[in-house]
């Protein structure tokens, strides 16, 4: 594993309330243009309907996909490649419940190669997946704003969310 995934001691974090869809792509540009995003694992946490499918296509379109950018809830991962090559794989577990699915599926090999990863629902794979580089956790409250904590476990998460300041 590459150093910049190993755990740091200190975790840091950042907390930022979202009033429109606009800050949503504001944090989803910010990310989209740090060098560190380039293989990070970047988890999203939040009920359903908190805007974790539309933080993702944000920044896949920061990133310069194209086209359509469906929801793999059902498909658990939809693979994408920016026109620079870098390989995206955008995980949605929230059905995920088989454990032979994760090897079946080569997911171990995913996470362990290069390319940016997204996960949503990641408390579903627990002890699967490794500890996100950024681990990003949308509430919707009741005035439809959203606060967002952003922490950083590793190296690269404390330089991206560096990125989002």
């Amino acid at each position: 594993m590459a150093a910049d995934h190993l755990p740091i001691v200190e975790t840091h974090s950042a907390t930022q309330v979202w009033r429109t869809e606009a800050d949503t792509e504001a944090l989803a540009l910010a990310l989209a243009r740090s060098p560190a995003l380039r293989d990070a694992f970047v988890s999203l946490q939040g009920d359903l309907g908190a805007g974790k499918t539309t933080f993702v296509r944000h920044l896949l379109r920061a990133l310069g996909i194209a086209g359509r950018i469906k929801s793999p809830t059902y498909a658990v991962v939809e693979p994408h490649e920016a026109p620079d090559g870098l390989a995206i794989f955008h995980f949605d577990f929230y059905r995920f419940s088989d454990p032979r699915e994760w090897e079946d599926a080569g997911f171990r090999d995913i996470f362990a190669g290069p390319g940016l990863k997204l996960a949503e629902w990641p408390e579903n794979a627990a002890g699967r997946i490794p500890l996100a580089d950024l681990a990003i956790k949308i509430e919707a409250m009741t005035d439809d704003t959203r606060t967002v904590t952003l922490r950083a476990h590793t190296e690269r998460g404390t330089r991206l969310l560096a990125a989002t300041a």
